[in-house]
């Protein structure tokens, strides 16, 4: 049986990378907005992203307030991707659709490659 990543199962965990994934780098700013969390909760989560080597973070500092920039990793998208094979090996979503009535339009969940 697979095992999922700990560490991604956490939902939060799993919106931010997934959302870094496609957003490519997000400012702290941006990412508390678009997943709606607090500062204390997101802070606390992209802690561990970056600590186990899933997420990177660039400081800029200028004019005004420092500000920090967040993307995913290689081995962070990779992790992110094993997590998304993982889950559609255990919910065999491509079975469910073949056999489902068409009125019940099963979705089936790919992975996005870049």
């Amino acid at each position: 049986m697979d095992t999922l990543d700990p560490l991604l199962h956490q939902p939060l965990r799993t919106q931010i990378a997934a959302f870094l994934a496609g957003a490519g780098e997000a400012t702290f700013t941006e990412l508390k907005q678009r997943l709606d969390v607090s500062d204390g909760n997101l802070d606390s989560h992209l802690k561990k992203l970056i600590a186990a080597g899933y997420v990177s973070v660039r400081k800029e500092t200028g004019e005004g307030r420092p500000q920090s920039s967040y993307a995913l990793t290689p081995l962070g998208r990779e992790a992110l991707h094993g997590y998304i094979a993982a889950l559609q090996r255990l919910l065999p979503l491509d079975r469910a659709a073949a056999s489902a009535p068409a009125s019940q339009g099963t979705p089936v969940l790919r992975p996005r490659t870049q």
